[in-house]
């Protein structure tokens, strides 16, 4: 198995005839899913997601994938291939149109449906083309064929991309379930004919890769649902994706049977409900769904809620009503349903909604004590099966953290993949598939690009190291008024701390030693501002180490007169 090397190089060109495939964001990571495809000078994108921050990022909103490698070649684009409407494969599209709003977008009816509705926030009317499974198109040197796959989400596709170095089939996100809600089966008889025809690429989810043998059928958890319904005396919450139809099919199917309301809450759920609701995805019988506001006139063992918030996301109406800071209170005896799997890295945070929801005396039923959910990834016997259908001659495991990715590539070496013909890469390495072997020729940048409100990019790790110092440590600012011709100081220092615990009054103990720097310094002849400033930020700086076993931030500002 090849992997990337950290001293890569940038890729030399690539060999004529020659295909590049370059993962921006995905591996190694849950999230931020982007694919580029490079034949002949052309380009072809696979997805354009974002990734959800976690606790070290604090004030950051999204994680978009770095378009730099591409950003010259906005022109070569031939279209954006999008396999599904998740966050994680659609979310970073607006920040990529924002620089070329032309660039056509291929997917099925749901997910252009999906992602029209989020460029509207954006003011961007795309180019779009409507595929499904069976389509075959032509997108400049790339002649794709879209595969049906199941998943978590209606109309996912996964996408065979034709060139004259090979066919490279991409999965998207997968899984084999015998029993969809929708009849939509993976179409494994076109993986096999696709196979018959020779796979040189396999480019495959990994996210359950470590996981053993089947994932239960969505389905299974409609029974646990009417169990819970039929013991719920009270109100029921159910936090959700705002894009997982099928499990809001469920609920809805349920709270018809037990003679509930069902209200939306929060406004991308309100948003992808509707969308699913008129495009016929989303079957409501006449007079299930309410709007929020009707809710007072209904007795509590009528209602259901469905929001988002199901991994904790601070601003998300769940994680607010476990705050009290949401216009729905829970009360004693509400029943709360988490159905949704926890994403790595989230698991801190989900747990602080529960314990908050049920210090407020709700009843929370989540993955951990009750099945309500089940995953929207093939494990590993779904993977094993579907390698032995496939039968690829390179196989280059994507969409996981590093330990999904090495659990993918093993799995594929079971099925008899040869070990040099498994690629196991991270964001921003280049493989060519060249001659019918696929290989790692380079690196391109691939780092974070942090979206901060309305800012894409500015925020860097230095900023982000700020704010955890400013968060675990507060910040001291010294004040000083100095003499520019004679160095003498003539007013400070002043000294005043905010978050770090130190009380102002105790910084009477070093401003003398402070004075006494500065001083000494003029005496010298250093007057410069900024090295007055790193004399002031050593001499506090080792002061309250050695007195208080902190570091917090110093800001030290010398005006002159």
């Amino acid at each position: 198995m090849s992997h990337p090397h950290p001293e890569l190089s940038p890729p030399p060109p690539l060999p004529e005839g020659g295909l590049r495939v370059t993962p921006l964001g995905g591996l190694g990571e849950i999230g931020r899913n982007m694919t580029v495809f490079e034949y002949g000078g052309r380009l072809l994108i696979v997805d354009c997601g974002v990734l959800f921050p976690e606790e070290e990022q604090p004030g950051i909103d999204l994680i978009l994938p770095d378009f730099s490698s591409i950003r010259d070649r906005l022109d070569d684009i031939e279209g954006i291939v999008l396999t599904h409407g998740h966050e994680d494969h659609i979310g970073g599209v607006p920040f990529l149109l924002r620089e070329k709003p032309d660039i056509p977008l291929i997917g099925s009816k749901l997910t252009l449906a999906l992602i029209e509705a989020k460029l509207q926030e954006h003011r961007i009317r795309p180019y779009t083309l409507e595929v499904a499974e069976g389509h075959r198109e032509r997108i400049g040197p790339f002649d794709c064929e879209f595969v049906a796959v199941n998943h978590s989400i209606p109309d996912a596709l996964a996408v065979a991309i034709r060139t004259p170095a090979g066919m490279v089939v991409h999965t998207g996100d997968f899984k084999m379930d015998q029993l969809p809600l929708d009849s939509r089966l993976t179409d494994l008889h076109a993986f096999a004919r696709l196979s018959e025809e020779g796979i040189d690429l396999l480019l495959s989810d990994s996210t359950n890769a470590e996981v053993p043998g089947f994932v239960p059928p969505e389905r299974e958890i409609s029974n646990v649902l009417r169990q819970v319904f039929a013991g719920a005396r009270k109100r029921i919450i159910v936090a959700s994706f705002a894009s997982h139809v099928h499990r809001i099919q469920q609920i809805l199917d349920a709270a018809h049977e037990y003679g509930r309301r069902v209200a939306f809450v929060g406004r991308s759920m309100v948003r992808n409900m509707g969308i699913a609701r008129d495009l016929g995805y989303l079957k409501v019988p006449p007079g299930l769904v309410v709007d929020v506001k009707t809710l007072d006139d209904l007795p509590d063992s009528e209602v259901v809620l469905v929001c988002t918030g199901s991994q904790g996301e601070p601003m998300a109406a769940l994680s607010r009503m476990a705050n009290r800071d949401h216009q729905i209170r829970i009360v004693q005896g509400d029943t709360v349903i988490l159905a949704s799997s926890l994403i790595p890295g989230n698991e801190n945070a989900v747990y602080r909604v529960i314990n908050g929801l049920t210090r407020w005396g709700a009843n929370v039923i989540h993955k951990g004590n009750a099945k309500v959910h089940v995953s929207g990834h093939a494990s590993a016997g779904e993977l094993l099966y579907f390698y032995n259908i496939c039968r690829p001659k390179n196989l280059m495991p994507v969409h996981g953290e590093w330990r999904h990715l090495r659990a993918n590539a093993e799995l594929g070496a079971l099925t008899g993949v040869p070990h040099d013909r498994i690629v196991i890469a991270e964001d921003g390495v280049a493989v060519d598939l060249v001659e019918g072997k696929a290989k790692i020729s380079g690196k391109v940048q691939a780092g974070y690009v942090y979206v901060d409100g309305l800012s894409v990019g500015d925020v860097g790790e230095p900023a982000l190291k700020d704010r955890k110092i400013l968060g675990d440590e507060g910040i001291i600012s010294v004040f000083v008024v100095m003499d520019s011709s004679t160095g003498k100081i003539t007013g400070g220092p002043h000294i005043q701390a905010r978050g770090s615990g130190i009380e102002d009054s105790a910084f009477g103990d070093v401003i003398p030693r402070v004075t006494e720097v500065l001083e000494r310094s003029a005496q010298d002849g250093v007057v410069e501002p900024h090295q007055l400033q790193q004399l002031i930020r050593r001499t506090l700086g080792k002061w309250v180490s050695d007195t208080y076993r902190r570091r917090p931030m110093i800001l030290p500002v010398v005006v002159e007169v």
